[in-house]
């Protein structure tokens, strides 16, 4: 019987590659306009129809649903417990960033993140304090996604996701990878206890809404195409955090495939 994780994200894949078809794909501008091919290819959005309609529907469950229950989560919860939460969340992703983290060839990063662990979950009681950034151990994400384009996966087309938002197949493909190598779900898992995870995941939607509602809300009222304004900055933090990522150093990572998806 397939886990309910494996059932999620395939019927997540198989729903926004099929409105993705059926929406077809936004008009190349012919070859005789050069300047408007290079912007067509820069922007990277050959299925734009379907990441609008997608958009917009993200934007509707935004408006009427997520918006008021992070509205509702920081006016019942303080700035200190909102704090925790968040701190708790985050020390329950370090297993995955230190995986991933290895697989980069960044054994510092790795180090360091295993170091986090260990003095936040035992000293800061759970993750609910980080006793390690003051000690100079600052947390660092990484994800299997960023991992790909690491080992030379390029990005592929922009896509957005039915609620989880602007992405690419390549990190999309990392989403997925990161789900199933998170140790704690395979626990609860494995133990019939998922709506343990599906707690986790609502509380970390909410979590993550705190901390970027304003600047959510600000980008919107200063944008007049508020779509492009967001793939704008999606691809742009994105590329940051892949050039965060760097480069590997270690021989065997160069034995890897060089991957390429140039779709």
């Amino acid at each position: 019987m397939l886990s309910p994780r494996f059932t999620y994200f395939t019927r997540f894949a198989v729903t926004a590659a099929a409105l993705a078809v059926l929406a077809g794909c936004a008009d190349r501008p012919p070859a005789d306009d050069p300047e408007a091919v290079a912007a067509y290819n820069e922007v990277n959005d050959p299925f734009e129809p379907a990441n609008r309609f997608i958009f917009r529907s993200n934007d509707f469950a935004y408006r009427n649903v997520l918006h008021p229950l992070a509205t509702g989560y920081r006016d019942v919860v303080p700035d200190l417990g909102r704090q925790m939460v968040a701190n708790v969340l985050g020390n329950l992703k370090v297993p995955v960033i230190f995986l991933n983290q290895i697989l980069q060839a960044n054994f510092t990063g790795a180090g360091q993140s295993l170091s986090r662990l260990v003095l936040n979950t035992s000293f800061g009681v759970g993750g609910l304090m980080d006793v390690a950034a003051p000690l100079g151990i600052p947390r660092r994400d990484a994800d299997f996604g960023q991992t790909l384009a690491v080992w030379g996966a390029g990005e592929g087309p922009y896509l957005v996701l039915p609620l989880l938002g602007g992405s690419n197949p390549r990190d999309a493909a990392g989403l997925l990878v990161d789900s199933f190598a998170d140790p704690l779900d395979d626990y609860l898992d494995s133990n019939h206890l998922m709506w343990v995870a599906e707690t986790r995941f609502g509380i970390s939607v909410l979590s993550l809404l705190d901390a970027n509602i304003d600047a959510i809300d600000d980008i919107k009222r200063s944008s007049i195409d508020y779509y492009a304004s967001m793939r704008s900055l999606v691809r742009q933090r994105r590329a940051a955090e892949i050039n965060e990522a760097g480069k590997p150093t270690v021989g065997w990572v160069h034995f890897m495939p060089h991957l390429q998806w140039n779709l």
